[in-house]
C-alpha cells in the first residue's frame, strides 16, 4: 500500500513516537491506527479541513477520511456509509480524552434526555499513540522534571463529519443553532458536571439529520470534570481561543476558576464577531463599518488589546449598539440585551481582574460570581435567546420547555 503514514511504520515497529516524527498528510496517503483487539484499521487522508494556529501546543488537525476497508470483513464495512474526519491532537497526558466525556454523555442521554445526542458530537472511535521512551521529551522531562509537561505523541480520534456555520443560508437558522448551544452547554454542565471552556466559531458545528438542522457543541477537549480538583494549572491555563475567551481571561491578574459564565459571555463575543464581520452566512466583509469596531483585529492581537476592548464592549453605556450587518439585523436586539445584562452583573458585583469580588457593594454578604448574581445565568441567556424576531425558536430538552411555560403564565398573571 503506498504512502503509508511515516508515523504508522514507527508505531509497528516500536511502542511510540519520537518526538521528531514527520506525518505524511498528503491528500491520497493512508494511516493506520489502533484498533479494537490489538488490531489496525486503516483509513484513506482526503481533505484537510481545520488546522490550528492559535492555541499553544496543540497544533489540532481535522482531515477528512474514508475508511480503507483493509481489515474489513468482506462487504461488511461499518464505516463505508459514513461521512468521517479524522481529529489528530497532542495534549497533555494529563488531559482527559474527550471520548471519554462523550461517551458518559451518552450513558445519561436516555429517555427524556436522549434530544441531546443531536447536539453533541459523534465519536466512532480514539486511540493515542505515545512517544517512545527515548524520545526528546522524555529527555526533557529527566532533566526538568515537575517544569516539563509531558505530552501524548499523537491522539487520535475519528468522528462523524459536521458542516461549519456557514452552511446555514438564513439568519434565523444560525439562531436557532446559538440557542441549542446554550441548551447543549447547561445540560452536560448540570447533568455531568462538564464544563466546556473553549467556546469558538469553529467548535459551533451543524449536523443536519432528516431534514432538520441541529446546532453541535463541538470538540471537548480542554472540558473539565467540575468536581475533580486535580484540574490544575498548566501551559494551558487561560484556556480557549483568543478572539471568543471571556474579557476576564486576557487580564494579567486572571487566576481562575473558569466558570460557566465565562462560556456564555464566549457565546457572546462569538455572535458579535459574527454578526458584524459577515455580510452573509458565508460572505465575510471586506471593510469594518467604523473605525471603532475593527473586530476582525481580534483575531490577530495580544491579550492586553483583547481585554481593553472585550471590557468596553460588554461594560460600556446603556447607548452602546452593535455595527451588525443587514444580513443579521435580528440579532440587534440579542446582543443588546445581554451586553446591558452582562454590564449590569459587572456594575453590581466588580470585575474580579481589576476590583475584587464586592468591590463596588462591600456590604453584600454573599456574591454569586458563577452568575454575577444571575445578570448572567442560563435562566437569563434563556429569557432572552429563545425569541429571534419575536417568534419562538425551538426548544430542545423538556426541561426548558416547561421554565419557557411557567415564565409566559407569570406575565399573564
Amino acid at each position: 500500500m503506498p504512502n503509508l503514514l511515516e508515523g504508522t511504520k514507527q508505531h509497528k515497529a516500536a511502542p511510540g513516537l519520537p518526538s521528531s516524527e514527520i506525518f505524511d498528510l498528503r491528500q491520497g496517503s493512508f494511516f493506520i491506527f489502533p484498533y479494537k483487539n490489538d488490531q489496525t484499521r486503516t483509513v484513506r487522508l482526503e481533505r484537510v479541513i481545520f488546522r490550528s494556529s492559535g492555541i499553544i501546543g496543540r497544533g489540532t488537525m481535522v482531515i477528512r477520511v474514508m475508511c480503507a476497508c483493509c481489515n474489513c470483513p468482506p462487504n461488511r464495512c461499518d464505516w463505508k456509509e459514513k461521512k468521517l474526519v479524522l481529529k489528530m491532537g497532542f495534549p497533555s497526558t494529563t488531559r482527559i480524552s474527550e471520548r471519554m466525556f462523550m461517551d458518559r454523555c451518552k450513558e445519561l442521554a436516555q429517555g427524556e434526555h436522549a434530544w441531546v445526542l443531536n447536539h453533541l458530537p459523534n465519536i466512532i472511535w480514539s486511540f493515542d499513540i505515545p512517544f517512545r521512551d527515548d524520545s526528546p521529551q522524555d529527555n526533557f522531562k529527566k532533566k526538568f522534571v515537575d517544569d516539563h509537561e509531558m505530552r501524548v505523541g499523537m491522539r487520535g480520534v475519528i468522528l462523524e463529519e459536521l458542516k461549519p456555520l456557514s452552511s446555514l443560508k438564513t439568519a434565523k437558522e444560525r439562531a436557532q443553532v446559538f440557542y441549542d448551544i446554550v441548551q447543549c452547554h447547561h445540560w452536560v454542565r448540570e447533568y455531568l458536571r462538564i464544563l466546556h471552556r473553549d467556546i469558538s466559531q469553529g467548535n459551533i458545528m451543524v449536523r443536519e439529520k432528516n431534514g432538520k438542522k441541529y446546532g453541535v457543541l463541538n470538540d471537548w477537549d480542554l472540558a473539565i470534570w467540575l468536581d475533580d480538583k486535580r484540574d490544575g494549572p498548566t501551559s494551558q491555563f487561560r484556556t480557549g481561543t483568543k478572539p471568543y475567551m471571556a474579557h476576564e481571561q486576557h487580564s494579567s491578574k486572571w487566576k481562575g476558576p473558569h466558570r460557566y459564565r465565562h462560556d456564555l459571555e464566549s457565546i457572546f463575543y462569538v455572535m458579535l464577531l459574527l454578526v458584524c464581520l459577515y455580510s452573509r452566512p458565508d460572505e465575510k466583509l471586506r471593510r469594518p463599518r467604523t473605525e471603532g469596531d475593527r473586530y476582525e483585529e481580534w483575531h490577530q492581537r495580544d491579550d492586553e488589546f483583547l481585554y481593553d476592548k472585550k471590557h468596553h464592549a460588554v461594560t460600556a453605556a446603556a447607548t452602546w449598539k452593535p455595527p451588525v450587518t443587514a444580513f443579521f439585523s435580528g440579532f440587534v436586539l440579542w446582543l443588546i440585551t445581554l451586553q446591558r445584562s452582562i454590564r449590569r452583573g459587572f456594575y453590581e458585583f466588580g470585575d474580579a481582574t481589576q476590583l475584587g469580588p464586592k468591590a463596588l457593594n462591600p456590604e453584600m454578604h454573599y456574591v454569586d460570581e458563577e452568575t454575577l448574581g444571575g445578570h448572567l445565568s442560563y435562566e437569563k441567556v434563556i429569557s432572552i435567546v429563545h425569541l429571534f424576531e419575536e417568534e419562538e425558536l425551538e426548544t430542545r430538552g423538556r426541561e426548558w420547555q416547561l421554565h419557557l411555560e411557567n415564565l409566559r403564565q407569570n406575565r399573564v398573571d
